[in-house]
């Protein structure tokens, strides 16, 4: 059978996932009722179809003349760069889609430079043509600048080129949609330019395992390329870990994909992507090999992570009312079972009873927490930090290039945020009335950031980051100017109360929300932590004065999600997490215990 590797690779919401329905339809690819109903058929996770990202990669199959083909779909997000270098090992080629308005992005450059290491043949595809500013020239040769920037010899520097519409499934090898029909451009671009993978289906047996998913019946299943010869379903096998240790098993479901099904197939040769169930121990980046002839692949190197934080058991007065899973023994167990999927991520016992949770960015940390959260567990995390090098004696701290995109009237404001963040201009543009920025800041001055980040561009913004070097911090870092507004007693918040407060600062919260003393219910326009009375009720009398009760107004709260609230929190206070809700809190809840905390007694 002939065999194409392709991988998709693209900056966030350059259509990429588009373009695979479309691939999937027009090949007359099997799908279920869902499936066909549906947008964004390879973003089946909830996440992934609420913030409009691809986060976790997958696979699928189409069928084309004599050719499988099969695509691996990549995360666009440099948050999850461990998920992109994994999988593009796969492939022998890719489909770099570039936006016809915006050009390549900070993640074109990231996913596009993992793909030229590797050694991969590009196809690009200008997608989104149909848009008013499209300008599809303009965008071809920044494409071209970029894979010169990024060191592609003459000969992958002279990429083939498409053009597409993926929403609607056409495209063509010119920018003229009037000339398109359909998306059978694409496919014989694959089949023309993306070689057939190599491997020899006499040597011995060689997968090199890039994913790793779990079964509640056949338990992990391990997915990745046949490099070298050949698998039969049910034959016995040697596993090879990270330390080189070998052990045979035999296999009990060897899979194949076929569309976007995992189907069990009876064997299957050198070039072709499968799963293997029966291997109770496997890991990303380790061998499944020949019984008598064990022959490890290399492993993967991976980016180490830049931030972590501290994940502890919830004992707020409210613990253990909203979630299922609330034990130290069960939040530990869960957090240990990700590092089996998610290489990016490290996960470290605390001599207290906490964990230290590290990963590639805000975002990174911020999914995880989201699933766990939706999964039904209840816990706590603490305040983001930078993870420090040390070299030649000197502490390094992490920092990332940061790319803004906005209206032209907000460039004052980003400028003056990212200066106050020690941020670094290395480049700005204005077209077309937007303006272009590109900072080197210290990753620690980007924390909670991005909210903020909207705010000041009322929406309208663009912001992507990624890492950039470590080098030495340029200054002593301050927590932030204004402190919290702190409930003062327990209660049911009361609309008297919050009107009498919201003067102080910006309130969380609004009327008829049960809180706890000690919990964050606002922030406080100064700079020290304020206790205030939400709770307090309107006392009743037989006397009513003139104008009583008039011209009363409740400002709208600010309602903080999980990204705001870890952007937020001080030093002192922790977010805890439930499904139910997310709640801003103190440490030390108690104002005299913190006090005395405070001066070390």
């Amino acid at each position: 059978m002939n065999i194409r590797n392709v991988a998709i690779i693209a900056h966030v919401d350059h259509g990429k996932t588009t373009l695979v329905d479309a691939l999937l339809r027009q090949s007359h690819t099997a799908l279920n009722k869902e499936q066909s109903s549906q947008d964004a058929i390879l973003d089946s996770n909830e996440l992934e179809r609420e913030r409009g990202i691809t986060i976790f990669s997958k696979n699928a199959s189409v069928q084309w003349k004599d050719t499988k083909i099969n695509i691996i779909d990549t995360p666009g997000h440099a948050d999850f760069g461990g998920e992109v270098e994994r999988v593009l090992k796969m492939a022998d080629g890719a489909l770099l889609l570039v936006d016809a308005k915006e050009g390549p992005m900070p993640q074109t450059r990231f996913v596009l430079k993992k793909a030229l290491q590797l050694g991969l043949k590009i196809i690009v595809v200008i997608n989104k043509i149909d848009k008013a500013d499209a300008r599809p020239e303009y965008v071809l040769g920044k494409t071209f600048d970029l894979f010169v920037e990024l060191g592609a010899d003459e000969e992958t520097a002279y990429f083939p080129t498409l053009y597409a519409v993926g929403k609607d499934g056409i495209a063509g090898l010119e920018p003229d949609i009037s000339k398109m029909t359909n998306i059978t451009p694409v496919f014989e671009a694959i089949l023309e330019y993306i070689p057939e993978p190599t491997g020899d289906i006499e040597k011995p047996l060689q997968i090199s395992v890039t994913t790793i998913r779990g079964d509640n019946y056949k338990g992990r299943i391990a997915t990745g390329r046949i490099y070298n010869g050949k698998i039969k379903n049910g034959q016995e096998i040697s596993h090879i870990n990270r330390e080189g240790v070998i052990k045979k098993y035999k296999i009990t479901a060897l899979i194949g994909f076929e569309g976007l099904e995992k189907t069990e197939i009876g064997e299957a040769f050198a070039g072709d992507i499968v799963a293997v169930a029966g291997i109770p121990d496997v890991n990303i980046g380790e061998t499944i090999s020949d019984p008598l002839n064990p022959v490890a692949m290399p492993l993967i190197d991976i980016e180490q992570p830049t931030v972590k934080m501290t994940f502890m058991v919830n004992d707020s007065p409210f613990a253990g009312k909203e979630g299922k899973f609330s034990t130290s023994r069960q939040i530990r167990d869960r957090l240990f079972k990700e590092l089996e999927t998610d290489t990016a991520l490290q996960v470290a016992d605390n001599p207290e009873g906490t964990w230290e949770v590290s990963g590639r960015g805000e975002l990174h940390l911020a999914i995880l927490i989201e699933r766990l959260r939706r999964e039904g567990f209840e816990f706590q995390v603490s305040k983001p930090q930078v993870i420090e090098k040390k070299e030649n004696g000197q502490i390094l701290v992490p920092f990332e290039k940061v790319f803004l995109e906005a209206p032209e009237i907000f460039s004052g404001i980003l400028m003056q945020k990212l200066g106050e963040r020690h941020g670094q201009l290395q480049d700005m543009k204005v077209e077309n009335g937007i303006i272009y920025l590109e900072f080197v800041v210290p990753t620690r001055g980007l924390l909670g950031y991005r909210g903020e980040f909207l705010t000041d561009t009322r929406g309208l913004g663009i912001i992507n980051t990624s890492f950039f070097e470590y080098g030495v911090d340029p200054v002593e870092w301050k927590d932030r100017n204004q402190g919290s507004l702190i409930a003062y007693e327990a209660g049911t918040t009361l609309l008297y109360g919050l009107v009498n407060m919201q003067d102080r600062g910006t309130l969380f919260i609004g009327p008829g929300i049960v809180i706890y003393k000690g919990q964050v219910v606002g922030q406080n326009s100064r700079g020290d932590d304020l206790r205030i009375n939400v709770c307090k009720e309107k006392q009743l009398t037989n006397h009513r004065s003139k104008g009583e009760g008039v011209g009363v107004h409740f400002n709208a709260p600010k309602i903080m999600g999980l990204e705001d609230a870890i952007g937020y929190i001080a030093e002192d206070e922790l977010v805890e997490v439930t499904p139910q809700n997310i709640r801003i809190r103190k440490a030390i809840l108690d104002e005299t215990m913190a006090k005395r905390a405070a001066r070390g007694l």
